[in-house]
Protein backbone atom coordinates (compact mmCIF):
# COMPACT_ATOMS: atom_id res chain seq x y z
CA UNK A 1 0.00 0.00 0.00
CA UNK A 2 1.21 3.61 -1.13
CA UNK A 3 2.50 5.72 1.52
CA UNK A 4 0.37 8.69 0.20
CA UNK A 5 -1.22 9.39 -3.55
CA UNK A 6 -1.61 12.95 -4.75
CA UNK A 7 0.66 16.32 -3.83
CA UNK A 8 2.63 16.42 -0.71
CA UNK A 9 4.04 19.07 0.08
CA UNK A 10 7.98 19.52 0.83
CA UNK A 11 7.43 21.91 3.60
CA UNK A 12 9.38 25.21 4.25
CA UNK A 13 10.52 25.39 7.86
CA UNK A 14 9.70 29.20 9.44
CA UNK A 15 12.25 30.56 11.50
CA UNK A 16 12.54 33.59 13.87
CA UNK A 17 14.33 36.90 13.02
CA UNK A 18 17.07 35.48 15.33
CA UNK A 19 17.18 31.89 12.90
CA UNK A 20 15.60 29.91 15.71
CA UNK A 21 12.49 27.76 14.43
CA UNK A 22 9.57 28.79 14.66
CA UNK A 23 7.29 26.33 15.80
CA UNK A 24 3.94 28.30 15.68
CA UNK A 25 4.31 29.20 12.28
CA UNK A 26 5.01 25.67 11.50
CA UNK A 27 2.18 24.40 12.71
CA UNK A 28 -0.14 27.31 11.13
CA UNK A 29 1.58 26.55 7.34
CA UNK A 30 0.89 22.68 8.61
CA UNK A 31 -2.59 23.39 9.19
CA UNK A 32 -2.92 25.87 5.83
CA UNK A 33 -2.19 22.46 3.87
CA UNK A 34 -4.21 20.38 5.34
CA UNK A 35 -7.16 22.64 5.01
CA UNK A 36 -6.20 23.02 1.50
CA UNK A 37 -6.44 19.20 0.47
CA UNK A 38 -2.30 18.32 0.45
CA UNK A 39 -2.29 14.61 0.70
CA UNK A 40 1.37 14.40 3.23
CA UNK A 41 3.64 16.34 5.01
CA UNK A 42 7.17 16.14 3.90
CA UNK A 43 9.20 17.33 6.73
CA UNK A 44 12.89 18.54 6.88
CA UNK A 45 13.27 17.84 3.18
CA UNK A 46 15.59 20.40 1.12
CA UNK A 47 12.58 22.68 1.19
CA UNK A 48 13.05 22.43 4.82
CA UNK A 49 16.54 23.61 5.03
CA UNK A 50 17.42 20.40 6.90
CA UNK A 51 21.15 20.77 5.44
CA UNK A 52 21.38 23.92 8.17
CA UNK A 53 19.24 22.34 10.87
CA UNK A 54 21.31 21.04 14.08
CA UNK A 55 20.17 17.46 14.37
CA UNK A 56 18.46 18.07 17.28
CA UNK A 57 16.39 20.48 15.70
CA UNK A 58 15.97 17.81 12.56
CA UNK A 59 14.65 15.83 15.44
CA UNK A 60 12.68 18.09 16.87
CA UNK A 61 10.77 19.70 13.91
CA UNK A 62 9.89 15.99 12.74
CA UNK A 63 8.22 15.27 15.79
CA UNK A 64 6.48 18.97 16.08
CA UNK A 65 5.18 17.95 12.80
CA UNK A 66 3.79 13.99 13.85
CA UNK A 67 2.28 15.90 16.65
CA UNK A 68 0.58 18.62 14.88
CA UNK A 69 -0.69 16.79 12.06
CA UNK A 70 -2.13 13.86 14.39
CA UNK A 71 -3.06 11.24 12.04
CA UNK A 72 -4.99 13.36 9.57
CA UNK A 73 -2.47 12.59 6.55
CA UNK A 74 0.33 10.73 6.33
CA UNK A 75 3.78 12.65 7.35
CA UNK A 76 6.91 11.59 5.73
CA UNK A 77 10.51 12.86 7.58
CA UNK A 78 13.24 13.58 5.68
CA UNK A 79 16.24 11.86 7.39
CA UNK A 80 19.10 11.19 4.54
CA UNK A 81 22.43 11.77 5.24
CA UNK A 82 25.92 11.39 3.44
CA UNK A 83 26.42 9.42 6.62
CA UNK A 84 24.97 6.03 6.85
CA UNK A 85 25.27 5.94 10.51
CA UNK A 86 23.41 9.68 10.79
CA UNK A 87 20.95 8.61 8.34
CA UNK A 88 20.43 5.21 10.47
CA UNK A 89 20.12 7.18 13.96
CA UNK A 90 17.51 10.31 12.28
CA UNK A 91 15.16 7.19 10.48
CA UNK A 92 15.18 5.38 13.32
CA UNK A 93 14.35 8.45 16.04
CA UNK A 94 12.02 9.31 13.39
CA UNK A 95 10.12 6.08 13.76
CA UNK A 96 9.84 6.34 17.17
CA UNK A 97 8.29 9.53 16.68
CA UNK A 98 5.06 7.60 14.58
CA UNK A 99 5.89 8.82 10.87
CA UNK A 100 4.22 7.20 8.53
CA UNK A 101 7.69 7.07 6.06
CA UNK A 102 10.75 8.29 5.46
CA UNK A 103 12.58 10.45 2.61
CA UNK A 104 16.14 9.25 2.22
CA UNK A 105 18.33 11.17 -0.47
CA UNK A 106 21.41 9.79 -2.04
CA UNK A 107 24.58 10.80 -0.75
CA UNK A 108 26.07 13.61 -1.26
CA UNK A 109 29.66 15.31 -1.18
CA UNK A 110 31.07 11.92 -0.86
CA UNK A 111 28.26 10.43 -3.07
CA UNK A 112 28.62 6.31 -3.99
CA UNK A 113 28.91 4.21 -6.27
CA UNK A 114 25.50 2.11 -7.44
CA UNK A 115 26.95 -0.53 -4.88
CA UNK A 116 27.18 1.64 -2.10
CA UNK A 117 23.92 2.92 -2.85
CA UNK A 118 22.73 -0.76 -2.34
CA UNK A 119 24.79 -0.72 0.87
CA UNK A 120 23.59 2.48 2.13
CA UNK A 121 19.92 2.03 1.47
CA UNK A 122 19.92 -1.53 2.63
CA UNK A 123 21.09 -0.22 5.82
CA UNK A 124 18.92 2.39 6.09
CA UNK A 125 16.01 0.23 5.99
CA UNK A 126 17.18 -3.00 7.57
CA UNK A 127 17.14 -0.19 11.12
CA UNK A 128 13.68 0.39 10.95
CA UNK A 129 10.31 -0.93 9.69
CA UNK A 130 8.88 2.34 8.51
CA UNK A 131 8.06 2.64 4.96
CA UNK A 132 11.10 4.34 2.68
CA UNK A 133 11.41 6.69 -0.70
CA UNK A 134 14.55 6.67 -1.95
CA UNK A 135 15.11 10.88 -3.11
CA UNK A 136 17.16 10.97 -6.32
CA UNK A 137 18.35 14.14 -7.25
CA UNK A 138 21.91 14.21 -8.89
CA UNK A 139 21.76 18.42 -9.23
CA UNK A 140 22.02 18.43 -5.56
CA UNK A 141 24.29 15.38 -4.72
CA UNK A 142 26.46 14.29 -7.98
CA UNK A 143 24.73 10.67 -7.26
CA UNK A 144 22.29 9.61 -9.40
CA UNK A 145 20.43 6.28 -9.07
CA UNK A 146 20.17 3.89 -11.88
CA UNK A 147 17.19 2.44 -12.84
CA UNK A 148 18.78 -0.99 -12.10
CA UNK A 149 20.18 0.01 -8.65
CA UNK A 150 16.26 1.57 -8.03
CA UNK A 151 14.42 -1.74 -8.76
CA UNK A 152 16.72 -3.98 -7.52
CA UNK A 153 16.46 -2.24 -3.73
CA UNK A 154 13.12 -2.02 -4.17
CA UNK A 155 12.72 -5.82 -4.97
CA UNK A 156 15.10 -7.35 -2.11
CA UNK A 157 14.54 -4.10 0.82
CA UNK A 158 10.94 -5.07 1.74
CA UNK A 159 10.55 -1.55 3.41
CA UNK A 160 11.79 0.36 0.24
CA UNK A 161 8.87 1.22 -1.85
CA UNK A 162 9.06 4.49 -3.63
CA UNK A 163 11.44 6.85 -5.17
CA UNK A 164 11.16 10.74 -5.48
CA UNK A 165 12.54 11.20 -8.82
CA UNK A 166 14.02 14.43 -9.36
CA UNK A 167 16.63 13.83 -12.02
CA UNK A 168 14.17 15.88 -14.73
CA UNK A 169 15.12 12.79 -17.17
CA UNK A 170 11.89 11.26 -18.26
CA UNK A 171 13.59 8.69 -20.89
CA UNK A 172 15.57 7.56 -17.16
CA UNK A 173 12.00 7.06 -15.46
CA UNK A 174 10.51 5.47 -18.14
CA UNK A 175 13.31 2.86 -18.23
CA UNK A 176 12.84 2.30 -14.20
CA UNK A 177 9.25 2.02 -14.61
CA UNK A 178 9.80 -0.56 -17.33
CA UNK A 179 12.24 -2.48 -15.91
CA UNK A 180 9.71 -1.67 -12.15
CA UNK A 181 6.85 -3.57 -13.42
CA UNK A 182 5.41 -2.59 -10.38
CA UNK A 183 7.27 -2.71 -7.44
CA UNK A 184 8.24 0.53 -7.10
CA UNK A 185 5.69 3.76 -6.82
CA UNK A 186 6.63 6.96 -8.23
CA UNK A 187 6.61 10.22 -7.38
CA UNK A 188 7.87 12.81 -9.20
CA UNK A 189 9.93 15.62 -7.36
CA UNK A 190 9.77 18.15 -9.75
CA UNK A 191 6.48 20.41 -10.17
CA UNK A 192 7.40 21.40 -13.84
CA UNK A 193 6.65 17.26 -14.41
CA UNK A 194 4.05 15.98 -12.81
CA UNK A 195 1.63 15.24 -15.13
CA UNK A 196 4.22 13.49 -17.25
CA UNK A 197 5.34 11.37 -14.32
CA UNK A 198 1.92 10.40 -14.00
CA UNK A 199 1.39 8.88 -17.05
CA UNK A 200 4.15 6.69 -16.35
CA UNK A 201 2.69 5.36 -13.61
CA UNK A 202 3.21 7.72 -11.22
CA UNK A 203 1.41 8.07 -7.87
CA UNK A 204 1.83 11.63 -7.22
CA UNK A 205 4.32 14.79 -6.43
CA UNK A 206 6.49 15.61 -3.55
CA UNK A 207 6.05 19.14 -4.10
CA UNK A 208 7.70 22.65 -3.78
CA UNK A 209 4.60 24.64 -5.53
CA UNK A 210 2.66 23.09 -3.22
CA UNK A 211 3.98 25.59 -0.30
CA UNK A 212 2.16 28.42 -1.89
CA UNK A 213 -0.53 26.43 -4.26
CA UNK A 214 -1.65 23.48 -2.36
CA UNK A 215 -4.85 22.98 -3.49
CA UNK A 216 -3.88 23.69 -7.33
CA UNK A 217 -1.09 20.75 -6.99
CA UNK A 218 -3.21 18.56 -5.05
CA UNK A 219 -5.81 19.12 -8.30
CA UNK A 220 -3.15 18.01 -10.65
CA UNK A 221 -3.05 15.06 -9.67
CA UNK A 222 -6.36 14.22 -8.41
CA UNK A 223 -7.84 15.15 -11.85
CA UNK A 224 -5.41 12.80 -13.49
CA UNK A 225 -6.21 9.71 -10.96
CA UNK A 226 -9.93 10.68 -12.14
CA UNK A 227 -9.53 10.45 -15.50
CA UNK A 228 -9.51 14.05 -16.23
CA UNK A 229 -6.67 14.31 -18.10
CA UNK A 230 -7.19 17.47 -20.06
CA UNK A 231 -8.10 19.56 -16.92
CA UNK A 232 -4.82 17.75 -15.42
CA UNK A 233 -2.76 19.26 -18.23
CA UNK A 234 -4.06 22.83 -18.44
CA UNK A 235 -3.32 23.03 -14.16
CA UNK A 236 -0.17 21.65 -14.95
CA UNK A 237 0.61 24.52 -17.87
CA UNK A 238 -1.26 27.45 -16.09
CA UNK A 239 1.49 26.69 -13.34
CA UNK A 240 4.36 26.92 -15.25
CA UNK A 241 5.48 30.19 -15.18
CA UNK A 242 4.83 30.27 -11.21
CA UNK A 243 6.97 27.06 -11.12
CA UNK A 244 9.96 29.18 -13.12
CA UNK A 245 9.83 31.73 -10.84
CA UNK A 246 9.78 29.35 -7.53
CA UNK A 247 13.14 28.07 -9.36
CA UNK A 248 14.95 31.33 -10.58
CA UNK A 249 17.40 30.96 -7.50
CA UNK A 250 18.31 28.02 -6.04
CA UNK A 251 15.17 26.21 -3.83
CA UNK A 252 13.93 27.10 -1.35
CA UNK A 253 15.34 30.77 -1.22
CA UNK A 254 11.93 31.85 -4.13
CA UNK A 255 9.65 29.65 -2.00
CA UNK A 256 10.27 31.25 1.74
CA UNK A 257 9.96 34.87 0.01
CA UNK A 258 6.42 33.79 -1.45
CA UNK A 259 5.02 32.48 1.85
CA UNK A 260 6.49 35.69 2.98
CA UNK A 261 4.24 37.50 0.52
CA UNK A 262 1.27 36.05 1.37
CA UNK A 263 1.78 36.99 5.05
CA UNK A 264 2.31 33.57 6.72
CA UNK A 265 5.57 34.58 8.17
CA UNK A 266 7.85 32.09 7.22
CA UNK A 267 10.98 33.92 8.28
CA UNK A 268 14.92 34.55 7.02
CA UNK A 269 17.16 31.77 5.35
CA UNK A 270 19.82 30.19 7.30
CA UNK A 271 22.78 30.83 5.32
CA UNK A 272 24.48 30.22 2.89
CA UNK A 273 20.97 30.77 1.45
CA UNK A 274 20.20 34.80 1.08
CA UNK A 275 17.45 36.75 0.37
CA UNK A 276 15.98 36.60 -3.00
CA UNK A 277 16.88 39.39 -5.56
CA UNK A 278 15.38 42.47 -5.67
CA UNK A 279 14.45 42.22 -9.60
CA UNK A 280 13.61 38.45 -9.08
CA UNK A 281 10.88 39.10 -6.13
CA UNK A 282 9.03 41.40 -8.74
CA UNK A 283 8.72 38.43 -11.01
CA UNK A 284 7.99 36.17 -8.73
CA UNK A 285 4.99 38.60 -7.41
CA UNK A 286 4.07 38.77 -10.68
CA UNK A 287 3.91 34.92 -11.99
CA UNK A 288 2.07 34.61 -8.55
CA UNK A 289 -0.65 37.12 -9.12
CA UNK A 290 -1.19 36.02 -12.10
CA UNK A 291 -1.98 32.62 -10.78
CA UNK A 292 -4.50 34.06 -8.38
CA UNK A 293 -2.24 33.99 -5.23
CA UNK A 294 -3.27 37.02 -2.74
CA UNK A 295 0.15 38.68 -2.38
CA UNK A 296 0.61 41.60 0.50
Amino acid sequence: MAIFKGAGVAIITPFHEDGSVNFEKLGELIEFQIANGTDAIIICGTTGEASTLSHEEHLECIKYTIDKVAGRIPVVAGTGSNCTETAIYLSQEAEKYGADGLLVVTPYYNKATQKGLIAHYTAVANSVKIPIIMYNVPSRTGCNILPETAVALAKNVENIVAIKEATGNISQVAKLMQLADGCIDLYSGNDDQIVPLLSLGGLGVISVLSNVAPKETHDIVEKFMNGDVKGSRELQLKAIPLIDQLFCEVNPIPAKAAVNMMGMGAGPLRMPLTEMEDAHKENLKKAMTDFGIKVK
